[in-house]
């Protein structure tokens, strides 16, 4: 069973306050969950449109049955941590702010002894369910993040009553939806917007507990000015050898303290990266009148520093805090990851935009432009995905939310000085994704996943394998050696 704390009694790392948490039928009536549940868990993810969540429930009684639940409850609830004062910082799905989630399906239904029944009901918030129910024909015109308002605020969509957290777009389109979802007709309009205050192109649209999020990767590292984000939290490992044992105790250093981690993604999977085009990506403009055709190539290290990134510092870029160095070439003809355009090709009909004369090629810009920008997105959306992606198990901490800038300190396997050192290839800025709250019977635990695209100290210019490379292919030569290559299974890797 979980526990149901008062604020008085969460005093340690990975207690909680949940003050009650309740099902509601579709007549209204109540049945109090606290004592039968087993483990509570809520998802949010910046790739995720709506928050869902499940609960693990033990029923001796047969309450379930009783309330004859059938996908059409409402779960409400609060929770926060230890420490929390802003009511901004607790994850509030009760009735009271009109914002409890809905239940959608009943899975896992078993008897684990006489009397005694197990199951799990999933649940999603109110807005999940609104989008499954309607649908978005409507044209818009003008300021893209004000469209994206009115789908997620207005009566006939959406209806949402959460807070929107939006950046404004610098550009304006005619945008027509075609009779789609709200949340597939918002996902449209972000790919296509472009932050007023930044070079990143392409925007996130996701919700979490406390609202919903229209924003772009460069505001989750950077705000106004271009200044460097403040660090939401900052967490480090260290073995247990080199553990302070004076401040064990210590609230603040349980919260710091990473559990466990684990690195999901490594920017180092060259092959992947380059299949999908993060490095290099051509983009081919096509004309269907006059079949004409434009290249537009894009370079990944040219361009790295014209948009922020995790380890920015304020209003710098760095173009050598790449983690794949441009100085890293090909061994026989001198070119870098990035030198490839043909890794990805993707094809830009322009007669698209023929009946958009406001704003040209869909931006306002011409259409070399527009396809740069769409190579650029594409290559953005991959560094974060499929970048330095970390796994942390840490101590639940509420006021936690997915585009939050956080720090992570990691001790280098061979140093053993006590002193935290950080290993700077992997250590630094992340961004959380997403994060997985977890509650069971003792303890409040969040598993946050968080990327970073960029590292801390630029990467050392020179290429001394590729001197050694030639060096031996010299003395082969010489020796009149020759060698084979072993082929071994490769996997597909898809565009």
């Amino acid at each position: 069973m979980v526990k149901f704390l008062g604020s008085n009694d969460a005093e340690k790392a990975g207690d909680y306050n949940l003050s009650h948490i309740d099902l509601i039928n579709h007549r209204g009536d109540i049945i109090d969950l606290k004592y039968i549940v087993i483990e509570l868990n809520i998802y949010e993810s910046i790739y995720k449109n709506a928050v869902t969540g499940s609960i693990i429930i033990t029923d001796a009684k047969n309450q379930i049955g009783r309330l004859e639940v059938q996908g059409l409850e409402r779960i409400a609830f609060k929770l926060s941590s230890p420490g929390t004062k802003d009511s901004d910082d607790i994850l509030d799905a009760s009735v009271e702010t009109g914002e409890p989630f809905h239940v959608y399906k009943i899975t896992d239904r078993k008897q684990v002894n006489q009397g005694l029944l197990v199951y799990t009901l999933h649940f999603a918030s109110r807005e999940f369910m609104r989008n499954l129910r309607t649908k978005v024909s409507q044209a818009y015109n003008g300021r893209l993040d004000i469209a994206v308002r009115k789908i997620l605020q207005e009566e006939d969509y959406l209806d949402s009553r959460k807070k929107l957290k939006y950046e404004p777009c610098g550009n304006s389109d005619k945008i027509v939806i075609p009779n789609l979802r709200p949340f597939d007709a918002i996902n449209m309009i972000a790919e296509k917007s472009l932050p007023e205050k930044s070079q990143g192109v392409g925007y996130y649209f996701y919700e979490s507990v406390k609202c919903f999020h229209f924003r772009s990767w460069e505001s989750m590292v950077a705000k106004q000015g271009n200044a460097k984000r403040p660090i939401k939290q900052q967490f480090y490992y260290m073995p247990l050898k080199h553990k302070d044992k004076a401040i064990e105790n210590k609230i603040e250093h349980d919260f710091k303290s990473v559990q466990s981690y684990r690195f999901l993604n490594n920017f180092h999977d060259v092959a992947a990266n380059t299949a999908l085009g993060t490095y290099g990506h051509r983009v081919i403009p096509y004309n269907l009148y006059d079949k004409s055709v434009i290249n537009s190539d894009w370079n990944y290290h040219n361009m790295f520093d014209s948009t922020l990134h995790t380890d920015h510092e304020n209003n710098y870029r760095d173009a050598e805090k790449t983690p794949v160095a441009s100085s890293a070439v090909d061994y026989d003809n001198e070119r870098s990851v990035s030198d490839y355009p043909e890794s990805r090709v993707s094809l830009q009909s322009t007669t698209q935009f023929l009946h958009n004369k406001e704003s040209g090629a869909g931006y306002g810009l011409d259409v070399f432009q527009d396809s740069s920008l769409k190579a650029q997105r594409i290559s953005q959306f991959n560094q974060v995905m499929h970048g330095t992606t970390l796994k942390l198990v840490v101590k639940g901490q509420s006021y936690l939310e997915p585009g939050d800038l956080i720090e992570f300190k990691i001790r280098p396997v061979d140093s053993d000085k006590v002193d935290i050192e950080e290993d700077n290839r992997y250590a630094g800025q992340y961004v959380i994704t997403k994060i997985r709250h977890q509650i069971t019977s003792d303890i409040y635990t969040m598993v946050i996943e968080c990327s970073k695209d960029s590292v801390v100290d630029p990467v050392v210019a020179g290429n001394p394998q590729h001197k050694a490379s030639k060096e031996r292919g010299d003395l082969e030569d010489i020796q009149g050696g020759g060698g084979s290559l072993n082929e071994g299974h490769g996997r597909n890797l898809h565009n």
